[in-house]
């Protein structure tokens, strides 16, 4: 029998969604990879699984797997598109669905007008939660890559972030110093890169290179990564638009290091599929 899944975005990311409650499903990272490609596969940023949990008062479980097989702890877009193809399926009636993650609970709610909420939990600073070698906790770091120094902010969303100032964001250097931040030392684990533009305390433009995808047009964590740092340096506000290649997500937190980061955007559903031969 084939396996079944759909093809969703949020924003441009996009995600292979596949229902691993009503399918066995064991992937393997050259799968992943493979249904990945955009040539020879379906073409994806990530695959993720919906799964069912045995941990009290949670509805689902969420897995995310990136285009190079790895597996990871959080994907923000990729949580809208969950919340979306759960609610769409009837696998739940719940406008609001808690899910678990590999870092932790986070919860989902569908909104009137279709879009969905996301509570990504409380950002944290900490070197170690990243993981990040330094002894202390900075607002800034300065990082050596090819002779030149960055500097950066770094956050965890459940997920790795590195958050880099530019002044212009269509000349930002993605392609270039993305992928040497990524591998950076300082990151034993690599780390996804916000390449951040201030617009104003409201409105922040945004690329980012995200770890084991490469640049991508949306990623859901790291707007919330390059929201919390500018709050976190105090130059932006509590509510802040964040505009990335693929659309606008709106973040908000309001500085409080104990308080959740929300984020709201659309999630879609672009088609439906199923793999032979699994």
């Amino acid at each position: 029998m084939g396996l079944k899944f759909t093809k969703m975005h949020g924003l441009g990311n996009d995600f292979m969604v596949i229902d691993a409650i009503h399918q066995t499903v064991d992937l393997t990272p050259q799968q992943v990879k493979g249904w990945a490609d955009r040539h020879f596969g379906i073409g994806f940023d990530q695959l993720l699984l919906v799964e069912a949990t045995e941990t009290p008062n949670v509805d689902f479980r969420y897995r995310i797997f990136n285009a190079d097989g790895s597996e990871v702890q959080q994907c923000g877009n990729g949580a809208r598109c969950f919340a979306k193809f759960v609610y769409d399926k009837g696998l739940t009636d719940k406008t609001e669905i808690t899910v678990e993650t590999a870092s932790g609970v986070i919860v989902l709610y569908v909104e009137d007008n279709g879009w969905i909420r996301v509570n990504m939990g409380a950002p944290n600073f900490r070197p170690q939660s990243l993981p990040m070698e330094s002894s202390v906790e900075k607002a800034v770091y300065e990082l050596q890559v090819d002779g030149e120094v960055f500097e950066v902010g770094a956050v965890s969303m459940g997920n790795p972030h590195a958050v880099l100032r530019v002044t212009d964001i269509s000349r930002a250097p993605v392609e270039k110093v993305g992928p040497l931040l990524e591998a950076h030392r300082a990151f034993p684990e690599r780390v996804n890169v916000g390449f951040a533009e201030r617009v104003d305390d409201t409105h922040i433009k945004l690329r980012v290179y995200e770890r084991g995808a490469a640049e991508t047009l949306a990623c859901g964590t790291g707007a919330c990564a390059a929201m919390v740092v500018y709050r976190n340096w105090g130059e932006v506000a509590d509510e802040v638009t964040v505009s990335l290649p693929g659309g606008d997500l709106k973040v908000a937190w309001n500085g409080d290091r104990n308080a959740p980061v929300w984020m709201t955007g659309p999630a879609e559903t672009v088609f439906e599929g199923e793999v032979e031969g699994v």
